[in-house]
């Protein structure tokens, strides 16, 4: 549980810099994707207690995934370190679970913004078009934890109602 709080308050520091300044500090993503290595290697397991060959699956998903989208100029290269490191510090699921949420929210973001802007006049000089992206990961990441957690926890009530119901 603690290792799931100490993700957050990290994925909430990146939001929080992400969204005012349109960049997240390599001491935010390398430092987090080194802390993670370390510990990966040292104990054996991801931050989340995955097994260390999951974590390193998520880190080579996450390179999979965002690299390309850092050649087309969609993703910028803090986006690409924070999954990185967040697959390092998770597993699969999670790190699909954070990008799926992050796409989710992100589109009804833009959608909402467009709706409400749309009888609107645009200010003549805004300063970035671009999206900060880190706040949906963490809003993902939060979404994809709640639901694995939640999953198992009903899992394991159906497990026990069986248990008694059918004895």
């Amino acid at each position: 549980m603690i290792h799931s709080v100490a993700m957050l308050l990290w994925l909430g520091l990146c939001a929080v810099q992400d969204g005012r300044q349109r960049q997240i500090a390599n001491s935010l993503t390398l430092g987090a994707a080194l802390l993670a290595l370390i510990y990966l290697l040292w104990v054996g397991t991801t931050w989340l207690g995955a097994p260390a060959s999951e974590g390193g699956w998520a880190f080579a998903v996450a390179l999979l995934l965002t690299l390309p989208g850092y050649a087309l100029g969609r993703f910028g290269a803090g986006d690409v370190k924070l999954l990185a490191a967040l697959g390092l510090a998770s597993n699969i699921e999670y790190l699909l679970g954070a990008l799926i949420g992050a796409g989710i929210v992100m589109v009804a973001w833009t959608l909402m913004h467009q709706w409400l802007s749309s009888n609107r006049v645009e200010r003549a000089g805004q300063a970035s078009t671009k999206q900060p992206f880190a706040p949906f990961v963490l809003t993902g990441f939060a979404g994809s934890w709640f639901w694995i957690h939640q999953s198992h926890e009903l899992i394991n009530a159906m497990y026990i109602v069986g248990k008694y119901v059918y004895v």
